[in-house]
């Protein structure tokens, strides 16, 4: 596999591997590729939350479990006065 980079890249590899962070170009590559393939396992399982967490507030929705949205806009509010209040902010 033949692959190439911008100059800033072929630099900052370069660098990481001159510092001795990695022993080699190749090992400094399998690295970022395990770290985007778990940052993409990562990304995955919360999509994956989410849609549940939607389809439970749709379901919930369909049963009439609603709370009127400036109801919850303002407890909100509140919490976060709280926080700051708490917190020095």
């Amino acid at each position: 596999m033949n692959i190439s980079f911008t100059p800033e890249l072929e630099q900052f590899i370069q660098s990481q591997v001159a510092s001795g962070k990695y022993a080699s170009i190749e090992d400094m590559i399998v690295a970022a590729i395990k770290l985007l393939k778990e940052r993409e396992y990562i990304y995955q399982g919360r999509f994956e939350e989410l849609q549940r967490e939607i389809m439970i507030g749709v379901e919930a929705s369909e049963r009439g479990e609603v709370i009127d949205g400036e109801i919850v806009f303002n407890q909100l509010e509140q919490k976060l006065r709280q926080r700051r209040e708490q917190t020095g902010i």
